[in-house]
């Protein structure tokens, strides 16, 4: 979710920067059983000498959203571009210096000699350090409903602490989580139902999570630009691991992990809610217990 890369518009749309590939897929996706999921796709426009797409806004009408990105799949990266880094093996300055601001002992003594790595290691370290290839998800960040954003998740890796991530976005409100799980299972089905999902790999993709106040609570489907139809020689289950060459995105099994740990969540959100209930009668049965003595 690259704030700068969209605009607020009028009526109710935000225009994103143009990209074919993403602009093909949401008017493909238009049609098929994944709509309900997928912000509405009012075409593209020009604008200042830039072109748009032009997206129905997700938080038009909520008060004070907060928010949460999740980027899902196993890898975050198109094989092509694994093909390019292996055949162009460029060293990137910018990129060390990412990985080095996440984990100062991540590159070799070779990298740090050099203060560059090269694409294709990075893509692979940044996916393998974060839940991404062992969970098939991982959060990029969550927006409270004061405007500060949060994107200290890179490693986040045990299911402990993506359950506590979901606890503290949500503040542990039962009626919000149950709302997030009916709506990634409906996701689950639509997937199952979505000849555009059989026929693509979902790459680099989001769901965004959005809540706010009055409780209203969604997830939707976002950033297809690295989404491309498949080789119709190959049949993808988006539930199997990855191996170069299979094509394979994980889509399924982090969308499996996510949903389980909305569960979880649900289930210590109850069990918080009844602790804290507990601790409330016994607090009104000893105040009751001191008003007698002193009478």
């Amino acid at each position: 979710m690259l704030l700068g890369n969209f605009q607020l518009s009028e009526g109710g749309e935000v225009l994103k920067r143009f990209s074919e590939v993403e602009a093909v897929c949401l008017q493909a996706l238009m049609a098929d059983p994944l709509r309900p999921f997928v912000p509405q796709y009012h075409g593209s426009v020009t604008k200042g000498g830039e072109s748009y797409i032009r997206l129905k806004d997700l938080l038009s009408g909520l008060k004070n959203p907060v928010i949460m990105d999740c980027k899902m799949g196993v890898r975050t990266y198109q094989e092509e571009e694994l093909t390019k880094a292996h055949t162009k093996p460029t060293l990137r300055t910018d990129m060390y210096q990412k990985m080095v601001k996440v984990d100062p002992t991540a590159p070799t003594v070779e990298e740090h000699e050099q203060r560059g790595v090269t694409k294709w290691r990075y893509l692979q370290w940044r996916d393998n350090t974060s839940s991404t290839a062992t969970l098939g998800f991982r959060i990029e960040c969550i927006m409270m409903e004061n405007g500060i954003v949060q994107r200290d998740f890179k490693k986040m890796l045990t299911p402990a602490q993506v359950t506590e991530a979901l606890l503290s976005f949500t503040k542990s409100q039962l009626h919000i989580l149950k709302a997030y799980h009916s709506r990634l299972q409906a996701l689950d089905e639509a997937l199952k139902e979505s000849p555009f999902f059989k026929a693509h790999e979902v790459i680099g993709s989001s769901l965004l999570f959005v809540h706010d106040r009055t409780s209203q609570a969604s997830i939707w489907m976002i950033d297809f630009g690295k989404t491309t139809p498949s080789p119709s020689s190959v049949q993808l289950r988006h539930d199997v691991p990855w191996a170069e060459g299979n094509r394979e995105d994980g889509y399924l099994i982090g969308l499996a992990a996510l949903t389980s740990f909305v569960g979880q969540a649900i289930s210590q959100a109850a069990c918080r809610q009844v602790e804290n209930h507990g601790e409330e009668m016994g607090s009104v049965a000893h105040t009751l217990q001191e008003q007698e003595h002193t009478h």
